[in-house]
């Protein structure tokens, strides 16, 4: 065989080799392609709440019904669950219980615990007041302290101050990092990529999560509206699962009216954007009903509907009241799916209600194992 020869045939088999590389790798790539789909597919949405009976409950959305209840593991009788959260990857649930003293984290499919962080420890009771969150990688829990010193004749307060937890540490984490943070927070939020991690207090503060330095500021108690006084808001439920949109409604004095006026006192909805870090406030009605919490539609998010003893649909951009029913009983939260078409009200009471995102009206009611309530419980909705 000659030169140019052996050239040809090298460069026929290269060329065929190549192409059986390529066809691997497409078959490769397709093969993980439809495992992906099929996992996806496979996928159900859920509910997540918890009972005053110290007990995790998941609801299949689909299917209408409760699908799983696991106990709370080493929590003291009278508990109250407080804030859940649940990991990016849809695989764990993490609680506020034990009496607001301790954060532990769920399998979903198992019920086992694992993770668990003491905010206590001898001679210091520390309680979260709802504030913590989980990273968007899902690697690092941030959680709101609030200690006491317990002393032989007095309660001494401390100060305040944020704990970040590694969220793979197990049973008897330890934080990784403190930083201060400011009294009365009663949500913690990160942004979508973990930048900016929000501390709901008197105001918005904006800190660093790795340094706890403060980066900014969104007003509330501080705003400054000419004519109007400070806010007074109930921001304790975190419920932006689906919009991304952290909100809450807000009740606000005219200073420029009499009291009896009847526009003296409004009623408006806050949105703060946690991709954006965008903010918006907007009154939409003279006060007249009370509103507990607010989720933001992620499909039509100009409407954000409101929660108690009634519910509401409120478009935000034209701060109208678009629709309002009353409710056979008071609910504390209201979450939505993620394609705007159906309402999740859960906490206080026995009972979770599905509702129309457009006419309110009631779709099912589901009841809780026991007759148990929710208490102060968030309900969230994720998928798995």
């Amino acid at each position: 065989m000659g030169t140019d020869e052996r050239k040809i045939m090298k460069a026929i088999f290269s060329a065929a080799f190549f192409r059986q590389i390529l066809r691997q790798t497409l078959f490769a790539a397709l093969a993980a392609c439809g495992a992906a789909a099929a996992g996806s597919a496979n996928a159900k949405d859920y509910l997540v709440t918890a009972l005053h009976s110290n007990k995790l409950v998941f609801i299949d959305v689909a299917a209408r019904k409760v699908d799983k209840v696991y106990p709370l593991p080493n929590s003291r009788p009278g508990n109250t669950p407080g804030t859940l959260v649940v990991s990016p990857d849809g695989k764990t649930v993490y609680i506020l219980h034990n009496h607001w003293e301790t954060v532990s984290g769920i399998d979903v499919d198992t019920g086992k615990e694992v993770f668990r962080a003491e905010l206590s420890s001898p001679g210091i009771r520390g309680k979260s007041t709802f504030a913590f969150d989980v990273s968007p990688d899902g690697k690092e829990l941030s959680i709101y302290i609030d200690p006491v010193k317990i002393l032989a004749g007095e309660y001494q307060v401390q100060d305040t101050y944020i704990a970040v937890y590694d969220a793979a540490a197990g049973i008897g984490a330890k934080p990784l990092r403190t930083f201060p943070a400011p009294r009365r927070t009663t949500l913690l939020a990160y942004s979508t990529d973990g930048s900016r991690l929000y501390a709901m207090s008197w105001d918005v503060v904006v800190m660093d999560p790795k340094t706890g330095k403060v980066i900014g500021t969104h007003p509330i108690r501080h705003w400054n509206r000419k004519n109007l006084g400070e806010p007074d808001a109930l921001a304790v439920w975190p419920l932006w699962d689906a919009s991304k949109v952290l909100s809450f409604p807000y009740v606000v004095a005219r200073t420029d009216r009499k009291p009896e006026a009847p526009d003296a006192m409004k009623s408006g909805i806050y949105t703060l954007d946690l991709a954006t870090d965008k903010i918006a406030y907007k009154e939409f009605e003279n006060t007249s009903v009370v509103l507990f919490s607010s989720t933001v539609n992620p499909v039509r998010r100009n409407e954000v509907y409101t929660v108690y003893a009634t519910l509401s649909r409120i478009d935000t951009r034209k701060g109208k009241l678009l629709k309002r029913v009353d409710l056979d009983q008071t609910f504390y939260n209201v979450n939505v799916s993620r394609d705007g078409k159906e309402l999740y009200l859960g906490g206080a009471g026995p009972l979770v209600a599905f509702y129309d995102a457009v006419t309110l009206q009631k779709l099912q009611t589901i009841r809780m194992p026991g007759d148990a309530d929710q208490a102060t419980a968030s309900m969230r909705y994720f998928s798995h």
